[in-house]
């Protein structure tokens, strides 16, 4: 079986998007699968080409066993809807005439951004070959809710090209049981709908002790150290934790963020114009030291804006941080909040109340009888959100729909 996998954000870049593809392909390689992915040169979030790497019309390469084809794209860094939204255009013409030329059995196109499930589409017209929609986020919903787009004409073009994407794919692989249910209340038919959750890859996430090496360097080795490892976007509202930190009295406590995105800047700012010496910003690192840095930690921060939108989230962060036994502080409710609490793996807090958040993580910081079974939650939880798991489901589901057309 010969999948042909259209995607944005592929590794070296690190991020969500980028370590869900991969792993998935990884693992449907090993299950006999005949991957060949499109994708751009790398250069998220900062919108430079990584070193080794040029922005050609097209190269070739293969990592453990995946075909990789990166084309040219318009690169530009994380920020600023209109160089982003050229970015996305850009991709998807590019990854649309890349896959004129491959072989292959079926078309996964993943999504956000759209224009990548929308080069998708037109491939499954033109080729006549089957088309499977991931949505890990809904897009456009999404930039309207953060307040990137409002209400009009464009907004309601992207609406329609979404529906349409809907329409014409065979199945669409849902990331969150949210996502789910709010197509199904716009009228995308049950049956075309399936579930495969974000996890973890427990081979490369499990607990391991803090690097003192690391502590040292950044000057945090006596700290109890809260972090957010992540893209610094729009979503985060990562502001208000920073105007909450300097409600912290306890000197021991430091608040670590590790990235960047199209907030970094304002946030630092923000840090700076507060003078605030509980906060550090770390720069964008490669996926293969992330470990490094949440095994370094004492509590994983996972914090979205105040919406609706988000109640059916349920952010990767989460299933990387359990797996290393680093309890959740989630400024979240609905769907992430519910997995936190069933298995006892942290705390969460009402998205922007500032009380809320600095009560819950006086308890994280304070009580160390509930640290600790937060901790044993958190090795519960991850282990039945397995990525190699969910990507053998996944595959499944791809061969049925091979088997019916």
């Amino acid at each position: 079986m010969k999948i042909l996998f259209l995607t944005d954000f592929f590794p070296p870049e690190a991020g969500a998007a980028a370590a869900r593809t991969y792993e998935h392909c990884k693992e449907w390689v090993k299950l006999g699968a005949n991957l060949t992915v499109i994708t751009g040169v790398p250069n998220y979030p900062l919108g430079k080409a990584y070193p080794g790497y040029k922005n050609t019309f097209r190269s070739k390469e293969v990592i453990d066993g995946i075909k990789v084809i990166r084309v040219w794209t318009y690169i530009t860094e994380n920020k600023g809807i209109f160089r982003r939204t050229l970015d996305y255009m850009s991709f998807a013409c590019s990854a649309f005439i890349a896959a004129l030329f491959q072989k292959y059995d079926i078309v996964i196109g993943t999504s956000p951004n759209l224009f990548t499930a929308i080069s998708a589409r037109q491939l499954r017209c033109v080729k006549r070959k089957p088309m499977i929609m991931e949505v890990r986020d809904l897009w456009p919903e999404s930039i309207k809710a953060v307040g990137a787009l409002k209400d009009g004409p464009i907004l309601k073009y992207f609406e329609w090209q979404e529906s349409r994407c809907y329409k014409r794919a065979s199945k669409v692989v849902c990331v969150t049981e949210g996502i789910r249910e709010r197509l199904i209340e716009r009228g995308v038919p049950k049956d075309k709908l399936v579930l495969h959750t974000n996890g973890v890859n427990l081979k490369n996430f499990q607990p391991k002790e803090k690097n003192i090496d690391l502590l040292n360097e950044l000057g945090l080795k006596d700290k109890t150290i809260i972090a957010y490892i992540g893209t610094l976007g729009m979503a985060h509202r990562l502001d208000f934790i920073i105007k909450a930190a300097k409600k912290v009295q306890d000197p021991a406590i430091h608040f670590l963020f590790v990235g960047g995105g199209a907030e970094k800047e304002k946030l630092v700012k923000l840090k700076n114009d507060l003078k605030l010496d509980n906060v550090s910003f770390i720069p964008v690192i490669p996926k293969k030291e992330v470990s490094k840095y949440i095994a370094s930690a004492d509590i994983a921060l996972v914090n979205l804006k105040k919406t609706d939108l988000f109640l059916g989230a349920l952010p990767s962060k989460i299933f990387e941080n359990a797996a290393m036994g680093k309890p959740i502080l989630l400024g979240l409710k609905g769907e992430a909040e519910k997995v936190i609490n069933e298995y006892g793996a942290g705390l969460s807090f009402e998205p922007e109340n500032e009380e809320d958040f600095l009560e819950k993580l006086e308890i994280l910081t304070n009580n160390k009888d509930f640290y600790n079974s937060c901790v044993n939650g958190c090795i519960n939880l991850a282990k039945d959100y397995d990525r190699c798991s969910i990507a053998k489901q996944m595959l499944d589901t791809i061969k049925i729909v091979v088997e019916k057309n």
